[in-house]
């Protein structure tokens, strides 16, 4: 695997990371610059359309779940020159509102990505539910969390507040410039001297 092949893969991988970021902390400035703007997301049956329709449909759905979590595992990329497919591991965790039921679902991501004026954003998005699972969560001893910072939607979450580097991030990206999307291409890092 050459150096521009290397970097290729990573951008790939931080732009689907970025994305469950995005999703997690209702990050929706950023999730709009993850996708081209043509692209077109498939989440079937839910929602099937363009990206920029996709992210100004989701303030809607996420409003039903007090917690998500999104993660990746596994992620087969095949590459040729500046598109790309992938095909990711997902799981994603949502509480409901009372927090007394969670909803899990474990899929995969069918992604084409592509590649335009250096930078790999999605061209087409689409979800695969392999299972899910819906369940009662336990209530009762919390396990001594009394005092640990916990997750939220939005920007309010401690993350903001522990990385500085993350929270100008987003407060950039309220102003529609710069923001995580600028670092999906590695081809020139831009952090010599760090």
């Amino acid at each position: 695997m050459g150096m521009e092949e290397a970097a290729d893969r990573l951008a790939l991988q931080h732009l689907v990371i970025a994305y469950c970021h995005g999703i997690d902390r209702r990050d929706y400035a950023l999730l709009r610059r993850l996708y081209h703007d043509d692209a077109i997301d498939d989440h079937s049956p839910f929602y099937c359309g363009s990206a920029q329709g996709y992210v100004d449909w989701l303030p809607s759905i996420m409003q039903t779940w007090s917690k998500t979590t999104h993660s990746i595992d596994n992620m087969l990329f095949l590459i040729d020159g500046h598109y790309a497919e992938g095909e990711l591991g997902a799981k994603a965790y949502h509480r409901t509102l009372d927090g007394h039921r969670e909803f899990i679902a474990y899929g995969r991501y069918a992604d084409r990505y592509e590649k335009r004026e250096g930078v790999w954003r999605f061209a087409h998005r689409s979800f695969i539910l392999d299972w899910s699972e819906e369940r009662a969560v336990a209530q009762g001893d919390d396990f001594g969390t009394d005092g640990v910072a916990t997750g939220r939607p939005g920007s309010s979450d401690p993350c903001y507040i522990r990385l500085p580097m993350l929270e100008a991030d987003r407060a950039e990206r309220s102003g529609d410039i710069g923001g995580l999307n600028a670092t999906v291409d590695f081809t020139s890092s831009g952090n010599e001297g760090r």
